[in-house]
């Protein structure tokens, strides 16, 4: 498996796996994506941003989508967190989503496990990764546990009125 960044040819790409990744939330029950994020012009300033990534299997075949985001990122401005890291720079793991003609391959931990990988080699002054996701998003939160995430608080209606979201963080060593 391997990544590379995103550009505007891949935009409709990227929409369909989110898209197809807002499907996968519903169908579980999770009110997670249901609205109007991630929207066209997130993933765009994404790409513009050079955040936006796809993954893809050994055989080329595309089979998902992560933004890697730089810090600061005002999503967590009013997230009631204790940070494991709370002056060195850090980045935040956004919008993650393995296409459902894909799931149950181990794409999503290999996806993880490569964005760290990277992060660690190609980055040493990142001493830190965040992430959120919905607090009934179970299977995203067991992800973020396997992957030694630490969940460190939460936030209330930073992408929808009144969602809870679970807030972790991971040190870099």
């Amino acid at each position: 498996m391997y990544f590379k960044q995103a550009t505007l040819d891949d935009i409709d790409t990227i929409i369909d796996i989110l898209s197809d990744g807002r499907n996968q939330l519903a169908e579980a029950g999770v009110n997670q994506w249901q609205g109007d994020y991630p929207s066209r012009n997130q993933i765009t300033a994404d790409i513009m941003q050079g955040s936006a990534y796809l993954f893809n299997s050994t055989d080329d075949a595309t089979v998902g989508a992560v933004a890697v985001v730089p810090s600061p990122d005002a999503t967590y401005d009013t997230a009631k967190a204790n940070w494991l890291n709370t002056s060195a720079p850090y980045v935040v793991i956004h919008r993650v989503a393995i296409h459902s003609t894909h799931a149950g391959h181990g794409y999503a931990t290999q996806l993880f496990e490569k964005i760290i990988a990277h992060i660690t080699s190609e980055h040493p002054e990142i001493k830190s990764i965040r992430i959120d996701t919905h607090a009934d998003n179970h299977a995203m939160q067991h992800l973020i546990d396997k992957m030694s995430f630490e969940r460190v608080g939460e936030m209330v209606g930073v992408y929808h009125q009144d969602d809870v979201c679970y807030v972790y963080e991971k040190l870099i060593k």
